[in-house]
This record gives C-alpha cells, structure tokens and sequence, in this order.
C-alpha cells in the first residue's frame, strides 16, 4: 500500500488541477501544470496519480468531456464547435475520448439528452461569445483609450 501524500503535496496538485478546471479548453502541457505544482515533470505526474487516481492528461481529458456533455445538453452548437470550444484539436479524437468515457457517440448523447425533454438549447451565438477570450481590462484600455483620459 503506498504512503499517503503529504498535506503540502496534495495544496500544490490542488493549485495545478485548479488550473486545470479553470483553462480545461486551452492547450496545457504537463511542464506547464508540473510547474504550476513546482514539482519536476515525472514527479509531478507520479504524486497527480498518486493523489487523485488518475494521470494528469486522463483528468484535463474527461473534464473536457464532461464540459462537452452539458454543451451538448443545452447549446446548440455543432459537435465540431462543441469539441473546438472545450479544448479538444481533433473531432476524431473527442468522438473516440466521447465514446470512450460516456459510452456512445456525441451525437447519440445529444439526441438522448434532447429525447428525455432537456433544458432548451441556448443560441449557439451566446455560448461563442461566451467562451470567446477576453483580453485582460489593461490591454483594452491601452488599445483603445480610456474616456477619462480626454
């Protein structure tokens, strides 16, 4: 039976899987989030797996599935703009991960979600624009001016 994680161990995992949580749609790597932690690469994965029984890419994977899940159930997007929007590169790659955690298609959960009388679907414009990147309140004003400043 392996030891239990120092308190310390599991604040600093915490840090890098919050990260995780919050940024699940953007490309992270395993030197960035290791870094997050301060911990080296290899150690990094060892002590992420030790902690929360699965390996740093599995988690980052099915939080973007998960997250793929409630759009499919509530925006009407695409399946391709879905899989773009929670971080995936490849729409082969979400079908197969899709399938893989969920048990069936993209388009198969869609249709069931839709079946059962879900929520109604949110107008794909307002979920694009919702996830569309804001640049931070600095580089807005710097860009455009500020109004004070005339």
């Amino acid at each position: 039976m392996a030891r239990p994680l120092p308190p310390s161990t599991v604040l600093h995992l915490r840090r890098a899987r919050d990260v995780m949580d919050r940024r699940y749609a953007e490309p992270l790597d395993l030197d960035a989030l290791a870094a997050e932690a301060g911990f080296s690469r290899a150690h990094f994965a060892r002590s992420f797996r030790a902690a929360f029984g699965e390996t740093p890419h599995a988690y980052l994977t099915r939080r973007r599935v998960e997250r793929a899940k409630h759009l499919l159930a509530t925006a009407n997007l695409t399946v391709t703009e879905i899989c773009t929007l929670v971080g995936f590169s490849s729409l082969g790659s979400f079908s197969s991960r899709f399938r893989e955690l969920v048990g069936m298609p993209p388009s198969a959960y869609r249709d069931l979600q839709v079946a059962r009388g879900g929520p109604p679907p949110v107008p794909g414009c307002f979920v694009m624009a919702w996830a569309r990147p804001t640049p931070p309140k600095s580089a807005r004003t710097e860009k455009h001016g500020d109004a004070a400043d005339t």
